[in-house]
């Protein structure tokens, strides 16, 4: 069997009269074809369903999904032989397949060899192995395929990899001597390509070579004209040095002689070793810098200084993913003064650190240095020491995560300066650490702004409203990656402004599946964070907590531990990058954040891959550690929460949980707050799922709270038909329990309503009643005092005014209320210094209303 996924999919039986059995569905192509790009790896059952439906699942997604994979084993995975395997492993599904049955093997395996054979200066088999390689396209990656997150980061990435094919075998064949046969091919690839310097350097070679010295020139002041006018960039530094040459009528660019050439029709035989080279000059290989580099301004300048200081040594810019480190280190570089010559090396491709060798013999063929290489470390060190002796060079390594990797280059070039980015700073690596975080919000619009501009093109539209620019910042946590994949979304959806984009950012379910559509390669940075995090459990239940700051004690709920072990695990995800610090508080001390894409990513692999029972304990944990905080601060006079939203969401994820307790001590420690900044649409939605969740748990006296609380909710509102029924039916709950305070209230409640309409009597006979009920003291005497208070004024009495605004002081400052002590006082300095005038009268604490004179 054959499965070909370079071009439309297809899936050939290798018996006769079976021809293909490619799979009609667009949904089962879509599976399979996953499947296949990603084989020999485990992709998870939220990745498919993400792939298959986007942000929009069906309720039944899981179930469909397992019928997709259940037709898939029986129609091309049903155990004859060289069909492969299908196998379900947690948390999805793994498909084996030989790779010589899948052409994406075969292109990546010819590649790879066509690139050894470059590294040797085998130009014959390079151009041979990357022209079969190319051969295997038959037309973009999965063309008939529908592409999500996961496929379209596939096409991008093998896009990518067949255009360095194209251009390998065209720099092989240049040095084969065939420069008249690719002049043609050339000038059709720099117009499909017209900013990938390359091919415009080959082909300015090609006509060179042809005898075409003009034609070369005119090319590059082609491409320069398109880079300043487009991107505003001068072409780069190897592509300047080869016009100034041609410009010179360089000879030494005439060559290879032209001469018939053989290609081998035995590839696989190995050359004999090449002699290696040290360049008399080692090469300025530093990629372009990131075009969409903003900001930063204080950390460039520090990093640049540190730089241009160092004789020797290293220096490391440390962060969590998305924060930019690469793009910083390469600005830095770029702006540096190193003669001797700069590189950059990749330390780890997609979370596959490189050992020791290979990463010494890539800083090597980085630097120039030509010939079959030797496979042993230290032979290698010795080379890299002889090349760096005398030469003071800027070594790049971007992801050095291990110690033993940087202090080998340093120790191999220690004349030299190694600039190391990584998410935590390598243990024994000694050096000027530069931290970075996410961007003040000055730079953060600025990039959002960039970016936004560079994916719309001149069609922008105007500069968005600056609010709107601060909801997509808080929403992705003001990352530059994060902010240059909200930007990203921009191409893929033309018909969305900025305000648009801010709003399909804003369900938290949603919002990470868009951002990784939005850049594939933020969404790997996130990924390899967290799967070589040393504490992943850990990170895991921080995404529980709200947005924005938390404490130690908030973490040690959710860890199920004492503060000092919370410290500690903090402190690990800390050093990873994986945690932020805000100022300290005298009050709360330690402040740590998990920036929003990180907070995500947390809550998402939480419910991917943690039992429903350490959900729920870590759930109710939490809600009551924030219960206990909110009720604290409210006795206390602080401050109280603004983040309502956000408790809200805390608490409907315990309810869904069926975490009945802890949700009700949640929304009744949110009363205060809600009252006190009229919040009224958290706190209708956090009350009725804490009314339900009081009804399931079979609690009457929560229940009559809860009812009272909204009737309270619904007068503020002047809902006065929901206020009377709330209050009724929170009076009946409140007298079978029986609730001597609830009563009170409740029938507090009702005569203030009856005093709003005008029955001044009717509110007298409930006064009455709510006063019997409540007895001495609580905070249902005190409602009623206040009620009889704005009575007493109503008709005319402010000495009885006075005598009840005296008492709601007295009861206030028992309760240890001081809220409502504050509010009383208020209201009886205004019946003394104002008992009949026009005004304001404060009826609740902050409800006010007006007044006039009797």
């Amino acid at each position: 069997m054959r499965f070909q996924v370079l071009g439309p999919l297809a899936v050939r039986a290798a018996e006769p009269g079976r021809s293909t059995l490619t799979p009609r569905a667009a949904k089962l192509r879509v599976v399979l074809a996953t499947l296949l790009v990603r084989r020999g790896e485990i992709v998870s059952v939220a990745g498919l369903i993400d792939e298959l439906w986007g942000d929009r699942p069906p309720r039944t997604a899981k179930t469909t999904l397992q019928v997709y994979v259940s037709q898939l084993r029986k129609r091309l995975f049903g155990g004859a032989p060289g069909t492969g395997t299908l196998e379900t492993r947690m948390p999805g599904y793994l498909l084996q397949v030989d790779p010589e049955q899948l052409d994406l093997s075969a292109f990546e395996s010819l590649h790879a060899r066509g690139r050894e054979a470059m590294e040797v200066r085998d130009w014959d088999r390079a151009a041979d192995r990357q022209r079969r390689a190319l051969a295997l396209w038959r037309g973009p990656l999965l063309s008939d395929t529908p592409h999500g997150a996961l496929l379209g980061t596939a096409a991008t990435r093998l896009a990518e990899l067949r255009t360095s094919a194209l251009e390998q075998r065209v720099r092989a064949e240049l040095h084969q001597g065939r420069h008249h046969d690719l002049v043609g091919e050339l000038q059709g690839l720099t117009a499909e390509f017209p900013l990938r310097e390359e091919f415009h350097a080959h082909l300015m070679v090609a006509l060179y070579r042809t005898g075409r010295q003009a034609e070369a020139l005119r090319a590059f002041a082609a491409l320069r004209r398109t880079l300043v006018e487009e991107l505003a960039i001068e072409p780069g530094r190897a592509l300047q040095e080869l016009h100034r040459r041609i410009l010179a009528a360089d000879e030494t660019l005439l060559g290879p002689p032209e001469q018939p050439v053989v290609l081998t029709e035995a590839p696989e035989t190995a050359p004999g070793p090449a002699p290696v080279c040290l360049p008399d000059r080692v090469a300025d290989e530093l990629p372009p810098p990131e075009p969409l580099f903003t900001g930063r301004t204080a950390a460039l300048d520090a990093l640049g200084e540190e730089l241009a200081a160092s004789a020797g040594g290293c220096v490391l810019v440390t962060g969590g993913p998305g924060t930019g480190k690469t793009a910083l280190a390469l600005a830095a570089a770029h702006a540096a003064g190193f003669p001797d010559g700069r590189v950059l090396v990749e330390c780890g491709a997609e979370g596959a650190p490189r050992d020791e060798a290979g990463l010494l013999a890539e800083v090597l063929r980085r630097c120039g240095v030509t010939g079959t290489l030797p496979e042993r470390g230290a032979e290698l060190a010795a080379l890299l020491r002889r090349l760096t002796a005398g030469r003071r060079l800027l070594l790049v390594l971007d992801g050095a995560e291990r110690a033993e990797l940087v202090l080998r280059v340093r120790a191999a070039a220690p004349g030299s300066v190694v600039l190391a980015t990584c998410r935590r700073g390598p243990a024994g690596v000694e050096g000027r650490t530069l931290r970075l975080g996410e961007l003040d919000p000055a730079e953060a619009r600025e990039l959002l702004l960039a970016a936004r501009s560079a994916q719309q093109g001149p069609e922008a539209s105007e500069a968005p409203d600056p609010g709107v620019l601060d909801r997509i910042l808080r929403r992705c946590g003001a990352l530059p990656g994060a902010l240059r994949a909200a930007a990203g979304l921009l191409p893929l959806h033309p018909h969305w402004d900025a305000d648009r984009l801010a709003e399909r950012l804003r369900p938290e379910d949603t919002r990470l599946g868009l951002l990784r559509r939005g850049s594939a390669r933020f969404a790997r940075s996130l990924e390899s964070a967290y799967e070589t995090a040393a504490d992943p459990a850990g990170f895991r239940l921080l995404g529980l907590l709200p947005p924005g700051p938390f404490t130690v004690p908030a973490a040690a709920a959710l860890f199920g531990g004492g503060p000092g072990a919370a410290e500690d695990r903090l402190g690990a995800l800390l050093a990873e990058g994986l945690l932020t610090t805000v100022p300290a508080t005298a009050a709360d001390g330690a402040r740590f954040r998990l920036p929003e894409p990180l907070r995500l990513l947390a809550l998402e692999r939480l419910r991917a891959e943690d039992e429903a029972p350490v959900l729920r304990a870590a759930t109710a944990r939490l809600c009551d550690h924030l219960s206990a905080r909110l009720t604290a601060a409210y006795r206390g006079g602080g401050p109280q929460s603004g983040a309502h939203p956000d408790l809200v969401r805390l608490l409907e994820r315990a309810h869904d949980l069926g975490l009945w307790a802890p949700v009700v001590r949640l929304a009744e420690a949110l009363t205060p707050s809600f009252e006190e900044q009229a919040d009224w649409g958290p706190w209708r939605e956090g009350h009725t799922r804490a009314l339900d969740a009081a009804r399931r748990a079979g609690d009457r006296r929560a229940e009559a709270r809860l009812r009272r609380s909204l009737g309270d909710l619904a007068w503020q509102r002047r809902e006065h038909t929901d206020a009377r029924a709330h209050y009724a039916a929170a009076l009946t709950l409140a007298r079978e329990v029986p609730d001597a305070e609830e009563t009170g209230r409740c029938l507090a409640g009702l005569a203030e309503l009856s005093l709003d309409a005008g029955g001044f009597t009717e509110a007298d006979r409930l006064l009455d009643l709510a006063l019997a009920a409540s007895g001495d003291g609580g905070r249902g005497r005190y409602e009623a005092r206040r009620v009889g208070a704005l009575l007493a004024l109503d008709r005319g009495r402010p000495e009885a005014a006075e005598r009840h605004f005296t008492e709601c002081l007295r009861l206030a400052a028992a309760l240890g209320e001081p809220r409502l002590e504050a509010h009383a006082r208020r209201c009886l300095a205004g019946v003394r210094d104002a008992p009949g005038g026009p005004g304001g009268l404060e009826l609740r604490p902050g409800v006010w209303r007006l007044r006039s004179a009797h």
